[in-house]
């Protein structure tokens, strides 16, 4: 007898095959003495559309709205049907004993394999590989501690509670919508309050009236000194400030006080995958959407780091006796920051990282046991390894210890601070810096209360306080993470979302509200957008995870909510002028046409539905690129047919037809847009992007 292992990705499948020794390779499987391991395309499974309950709601109608399913079926997406047949035939043969789900140990991975099973109706012993990182040791330690699929009930059933939210919420909500103001327009449980938070923001820049303030430096030896009372350095009198300027030219300071402070600061706890992704935007502007797959490929296919879609930033305890061989992994790369940390005890210094309580699925991100090879990996994949990597040997470096020295001078009764900072002990910043700091000279040193000095000169400055920049993308991870807007694996969607529906823009690494985002957020129900409810939702799918939260009370209020939404759009007499409309008519009806950006160029479209005339305003983009300057060239019609035009270089090159055939590029296209989706499945989001592009086309 045999188990039968259901991997998400072939990938995954053939590394498992190779740890447990399979090397019969079929097409939907591969085979050994003990094992037969089958993979998923991501989701071989997602809840049904509406037209597959009845397909009248194939056309987009008011009157049909809501549509709240009694009871959410499944299907199997049509695009991965022959990989779930074959997993179905496999489920059949009588050799089987059992089921292991290996898929990511996460919600949405335990959502990919549950669904599947369902479908296939598997009625004998399910077990659960639960492991953090991918290299041989982890899945063979992983294998020998299989764990019962009934530890994870909790977690589907949240999953679920997730997908059909989405489903119901999202799809209503959009219907309605587009289907009143005759524009794609889309929301979301998690998608609308994040863009309200953009708005919010820009709100905030708009009304924003900029204010001048001064502020007095005063050179006291060879110390500058700036005007300070009651910790704040700002005057916002023009008068004040020029009395106080007047009156302290040419005087003496005094020396009133010197505080000396000694003071710490811990080494940085690991990543988590939000905190990574901010730490990215900042350093290097990755979206977040970029740092998750590279990370991806780090953890999948190099096996460099440990599971990636963590919100933990700490360590399980029984973690403590693999550091050293993760430490001396590094060792080839990092080699003096290693034999340094060895110098100071080659232990974790940071002890505090231990700690159980603070772990939930999955520990931070930290690098695994593997030898990193740079050669094999891209610049984006070192560069994010780096951070990673360098935030690990933090940890076995001392904690810094600094002097902080603040002197107050007295100077015709009005009062200037200085402080410095002192490098007792860098520790572990000796790393983050990249090299050993060379101390500051404690100017502060030879003052002693009571001394007088001279003022040699002073300075007023005037300065205009400044409106609150608009957000990167790092500063919208952190306001989603405060509000539990999402979970750390879909946060970089939602962001994705939103700008690929034209709702904000994104615009040397800051986001913008587009003028279509400013009319939705008012078209939106006040409850669909405000970031405290979605919250409150997100708590109690983590305690539906937990198996402290009743999931059938959960949906019953997102069914109750998905009524109210749709009834408020229905009653709205709100307007809305769609953002893309152009002074150009259609031939055909007479309507005004909108300019829609496509992938391949821009396209003008006729605004009335019922018309559905278009055309293309730019030529389409090809992926044939221009072997003088590499950039896409344009495909026209000539009287030959079709060719390639480069508009740069003005080169062409003809068109030869080719066989249709699925490549392997084709084939990594096709898991890709099936995996590392919360998405319900995926199907509301690729339905509702497919539905939207046709009400546009």
């Amino acid at each position: 007898m045999k188990s039968l292992i259901l991997a998400e990705k072939p990938s995954v499948a053939r590394d498992l095959a190779r740890i447990l020794g399979c090397k019969t390779k079929q097409k939907h499987y591969i085979e050994g003495e003990k094992f037969v391991i089958t993979w998923a395309l991501g989701h071989l499974v997602e809840l049904k559309m509406p037209e597959d309950y009845d397909t009248k709601y194939k056309t987009w109608r008011m009157e049909d709205l809501p549509i709240i399913p009694e009871k959410m079926g499944l299907k199997v997406i049509r695009q991965t049907t022959a990989q779930f047949k074959g997993i179905e035939r496999l489920a059949k043969r009588k050799d089987m004993k059992e089921l292991i789900i290996a898929t990511d140990a996460g919600r949405e991975g335990e959502l990919v394999a549950r669904w599947i099973i369902e479908r296939i109706r598997w009625n004998k012993p399910i077990k659960r590989l639960w492991i953090s990182s991918y290299t041989d040791r982890a899945v063979k330690e992983g294998f020998r501690r299989l764990k019962p699929a009934k530890q994870y009930d909790s977690l589907y059933k949240s999953a679920v509670c997730r997908a059909e939210a989405d489903w119901l919420i999202g799809l209503n909500a959009t219907r309605a919508l587009t289907t009143k103001y005759e524009d794609p327009l889309s929301a979301g449980r998690v998608q609308t309050p994040t863009l309200a938070m953009i708005l919010d923001r820009e709100k905030e820049i708009q009304s924003f009236i900029p204010k001048p303030y001064w502020t007095i430096h005063a050179h006291v030896g060879t110390l500058t000194a700036i005007w300070e009372t009651n910790g704040n350095k700002n005057i916002f009198s023009e008068q004040q400030a020029k009395q106080i300027f007047e009156k302290i030219k040419g005087k003496q300071a005094l020396v009133k006080t010197i505080e000396r402070k000694e003071k710490t600061e811990p080494q940085p706890l690991p990543y988590d995958l939000t905190e990574l992704q901010r730490d990215a935007n900042r350093r290097y502007g990755f979206s977040a959407k970029k740092t998750s797959n590279v990370l991806q490929s780090l953890y999948e296919q190099h096996k460099l780091v440990t599971y990636p879609r963590t919100d933990s930033r700490y360590l399980t305890t029984d973690l403590a006796g693999t550091m050293s061989e993760r430490l001396s992994a590094l060792s080839s790369v990092y080699k003096e920051e290693v034999r340094h940390a060895r110098k100071h005890s080659g232990s974790v210094l940071a002890k505090r990282v231990f700690n159980n309580e603070k772990v939930t699925d999955h520990h931070a991100i930290i690098p695994t046991e593997e030898r990193p090879s740079m050669n094999d990996l891209s610049v984006d994949e070192k560069k994010l390894y780096g951070l990673i990597a360098t935030r690990f040997l933090t940890l076995f470096y001392p904690i810094c210890r600094f002097e902080s020295v603040r002197a107050v001078f007295d100077i015709e009764g009005e009062f200037f601070t200085v402080q410095e900072t002192i490098a007792v002990d860098p520790g572990f910043k000796v790393i983050l810096q990249g090299n050993e700091p060379t101390e500051a000279s404690n100017s502060l040193a030879v003052l002693k209360p009571g001394k007088k000095i001279s003022v040699r000169d002073a300075m007023l400055k005037e300065n205009m306080t400044e409106a609150p920049p608009r957000f990167n993308e790092s500063d919208l991870l952190a306001r989603m993470e405060k509000y539990g807007l999402g979970t750390p694996a879909t946060r970089a969607d939602i962001i994705e979302k939103l700008l690929s529906s034209e709702v904000i823009d994104r615009q040397n690494n800051r986001l913008y509200p587009t003028p279509k985002g400013k009319q939705l957020i008012d078209l939106v129900n006040d409850e669909l957008k405000s970031p405290e409810l979605t919250s409150k939702w997100e708590a109690e799918l983590e305690a539906i995870a937990r198996g402290k939260g009743n999931p059938g009370e959960f949906l019953q209020k997102i069914r109750n909510q998905t009524k109210r939404i749709v009834t408020e759009i229905k009653q709205s007499e709100k307007k809305y002028k769609a953002h893309n409309l152009t002074g150009t008519k259609c031939p055909e009806c007479g309507s005004l046409m909108k300019e829609v950006k496509r992938k391949d160029g821009r396209m003008l479209v006729c605004s009335d539905i019922s018309c559905g005339f278009r055309k293309r305003k730019d030529p389409k983009l090809s992926n044939r690129r221009c072997p003088q300057c590499r950039k896409k060239m344009e495909i026209h019609q000539g009287k030959a047919g079709a060719y390639f035009q480069c508009r740069r270089c003005n080169i062409v090159e003809k068109l030869e037809k080719q066989k249709k055939a699925v490549s392997k590029r084709e084939e990594r296209q096709l898991l890709k847009k099936y995996s590392n989706d919360e998405s319900f499945g995926n199907s509301l989001a690729d339905a509702l992007k497919s539905a939207m592009e046709e009400k546009d086309e």
